[in-house]
């Protein structure tokens, strides 16, 4: 067989979406405890339970805390970029871009929860910001490309720097007003982009 793995189950495959689920559904938590000062770790068998599996269930998917985060991770980074060309789609392109840029916020709050196993992740290439990056690029293509066909966005900024921009006002937002600033500084954005 030399090094193929067998698919997993059905039941299988499923309580191990569960538990990746639930594990996001947590990060989430953490985030908005995080925002009242309650800083706290990822615990696995608050994850068992919310996911409705028992822990020997988490381990045998995940026989790491990293293993899992590292699944979190790349599931809820495919689902912010498999998003954005039907929102895109959906309403003027800069209120498009702009919700969708709020849904980028709750995917940032959630992977701040990580801490240092994310820090952990990116030290060993399981989570690399080219791969980020490039991802959330093409992303951001969609609402430019649709924004530009209208006349509602401009059509001369690359993406990338949209992304750029995007990673600058998370990490300038003040600690003490992270979430509302940097809402504020993506609007400003959002702004700059809109034709004139």
């Amino acid at each position: 067989m030399g090094g193929q793995t067998r698919p997993l189950r059905a039941d299988a495959a499923r309580k191990r979406a569960q538990v990746v689920a639930a594990a996001g559904e947590e990060l989430a938590d953490l985030a908005l405890a995080a925002r009242d000062g309650e800083p706290a770790r990822l615990s696995l068998d608050r994850v068992a339970t919310r996911a409705g599996v028992g822990i020997a269930t988490l381990y045998r998917h995940f026989p790491t805390r990293e293993a899992l985060l590292e699944a979190v991770y790349h599931q809820e980074l495919a689902r912010l970029c498999a998003a954005a060309p039907e929102m895109a789609g959906s309403a003027p392109a800069d209120a498009a871009l702009l919700a969708w840029m709020h849904r980028y916020i709750d995917f940032v709050d959630s992977k701040r929860a990580m801490g240092i196993s994310l820090r952990a992740m990116v030290a060993s290439g399981a989570v690399t910001q080219s791969d980020t990056r490039a991802r959330l690029t093409a992303a951001i293509a969609h609402f430019l490309e649709a924004g530009a066909a209208s006349g509602v966005l401009r059509s001369d900024v690359p993406p990338g720097d949209v992304v750029a921009a995007m990673a600058g006002a998370v990490i300038a937002a003040d600690p003490d007003q992270q979430r509302d600033q940097t809402e504020r500084l993506l609007e400003l954005l959002v702004e700059g982009l809109r034709a004139r």
